[in-house]
């Protein structure tokens, strides 16, 4: 059986764990993309430079953990295919959406009637409940729990371990810490942290 073949987007940490992911669902990657020219390879996959993009014709990932320079990066290779990447090991109820760029993680639990944007990361054991709206370049830390109808807004980050009950709007930009509990919605732009959650100051990181 022929493997499919990606190229990944920034040789990172989070790199690593894609690349397992996708060995996991029976494919290679062929190319590693960098824009640090000190870096020769990654993983045993030599890196090529942002030049390079324009001869692959893989399907793309962005695997890079940082939501606003992920964000960057897709919105400057608008002509890419991006893929959609599913451990084998996530619970994904088969009334979940989830769009181009996403990739899923071990252990990870996504309930009926869910929506993932593009270009999301759900991290390992992460917790989905039925009909949450996550936006587009969020990232939902490992162990991080959504309890139902929650929704959280583009570039958001839900810290590792923290909760966010049911029903709670969390806004664009928004930093929640490791740990916390929000219990109430949670306006643009802002960085949360505490049990109960408090807002501690702005975030200005993508503003």
């Amino acid at each position: 059986m022929s493997k499919d073949k990606y190229a990944l987007y920034g040789a990172s940490g989070h790199c690593k764990v894609i690349i397992d992911l996708i060995k996991l669902n029976n494919g290679e990657v062929n190319y590693i993309i960098d824009d640090d020219s000190s870096k020769k390879f990654f993983e045993g996959i030599e890196i090529m430079s942002p030049d390079f993009l324009d001869q692959i014709n893989h399907e793309l990932i962005v695997s890079i953990g940082n939501n606003l320079t992920r964000k960057k990066i897709v919105e400057s290779t608008n002509k890419m295919i991006f893929a959609t990447l599913c451990h084998p090991s996530a619970i994904i109820d088969s009334t979940v959406s989830i769009k181009s760029g996403t990739v899923v993680m071990a252990g990870s639990v996504i309930n009926a009637s869910s929506q993932i944007g593009r270009h999301c990361i759900i991290n390992t054991c992460a917790s989905i409940d039925h009909d949450c709206i996550i936006n587009d370049y969020v990232h939902i830390s490992p162990n991080a729990t959504l309890c139902g109808n929650v929704s959280i807004g583009e570039l958001s980050q839900i810290g590792a371990g923290s909760v966010i009950i049911q029903g709670v709007r969390i806004g664009n930009n928004v930093t929640v810490g490791a740990g916390s509990v929000i219990l109430k919605d949670i306006p643009d732009n802002s960085i949360v942290v505490g049990n109960p959650g408090q807002i501690i100051k702005k975030n200005i990181d993508g503003i």
